[in-house]
């Protein structure tokens, strides 16, 4: 059960060039194509702080792409 599952790692919330967002080990290098958003802790904290930071699930690409599509 889930419940019996304990995680003691440490991570970090990373997020990459479309603003989408991650966690990662803290103790592993980052992937390629990823930077740090500065939150580390348990993967509780981190993912809270990404449901509290990430609400536009849209890539940035696609963000921008619809911003200039709008009339002005």
């Amino acid at each position: 059960m889930a419940d019996e599952f304990t995680d003691d790692a440490r991570y970090r919330v990373v997020l990459n060039a479309e603003e989408q967002y991650s966690i990662w080990w803290v103790e592993r290098d980052l992937p390629e194509g990823w930077r740090t958003e500065g939150t580390e802790g348990t993967r509780e904290q981190c993912l809270a702080r990404i449901d509290e930071v990430w609400t536009d699930m849209r890539p940035l690409s696609l963000r921008q792409s619809m911003e200039q599509s709008l009339p002005a």
